[in-house]
């Protein structure tokens, strides 16, 4: 899978690409990440990528001319998707990093900053994506959150494909609890269930586990969870 990320800051991501289960992804060629900055793209002597709204406001505005010249530059694959990092789109979630993984073989992430921009941009994304609801700095932060979330979905990423399966919102419930050696820490004891050796009662633990989490730390999922079943 490619990744293009248009970006002004191109060394945000030279560690994380580099470390980890993506570092190694990317070594074995799960996926290839490409990184292109705008400024490259500009005309004018200074390379200037922002400038003041019209109308008046606060703060700059990354203009359209270099990220369209930089999106036009890119190898176009079959399956294409051009994402704008913006408090103003679409939730992250384990869906969407899901649909990313198995429906695209390239994603164009673009990495907003200043007060975000030109909104004639929008005619060459066809998916505003956010982190969350809240403002950052630049749109490198969500970009890589992005990058993480659906490459580790590609296959040959993760070690143990079926540790995929049992994770937090996979079904739409959070992750039960889990416990590892010893069995008993400061006075806390790991329940007698997973120690039982009786795999159905451990699976039925595990299950009333996360409705009682849900419920109790996110009712919001356990609504919708509700409404699906």
């Amino acid at each position: 899978m490619r990744f293009d990320i248009l970006t002004l800051f191109p060394d945000f991501f030279t560690s994380p690409l580099s470390s980890g289960l993506l570092g190694k992804a990317l070594a074995n060629h799960i996926a290839a990440v490409h990184l292109t900055n705008p400024r490259d793209f500009t005309t004018d002597k200074h390379h200037r990528v922002d400038d003041e709204p019209y109308g008046g406001g606060v703060g700059m505005l990354m203009k359209p001319e270099p990220i369209f010249a930089a999106v036009e530059s890119l190898p176009t694959l079959p399956r294409r998707q051009v994402l704008l990092m913006t408090p103003q789109g679409q939730p992250m979630t384990q869906p969407l990093f899901q649909e990313l993984a198995t429906s695209w073989d390239q994603l164009v992430v673009i990495c907003g900053h200043y007060e975000g921009v030109d909104e004639r941009v929008l005619n060459v994304v066809t998916r505003e994506v956010s982190l969350g609801d809240f403002v950052l700095t630049c749109g490198e932060i969500p970009a890589l959150a992005l990058l993480n979330g659906v490459i580790r979905l590609l296959p040959g990423t993760v070690g143990k494909a079926d540790s995929l399966k049992f994770e937090s919102f996979e079904d739409g419930l959070l992750d039960y609890p889990q416990y590892t050696r010893p069995a008993e820490f400061r006075g806390w004891h790991v329940p007698d269930v997973l120690r039982s050796g009786n795999h159905e009662a451990i699976a039925r633990w595990r299950r009333q586990q996360q409705f009682q989490r849900t419920q109790n730390r996110r009712p919001d999922l356990w609504k919708l969870w509700q409404n699906r079943e």
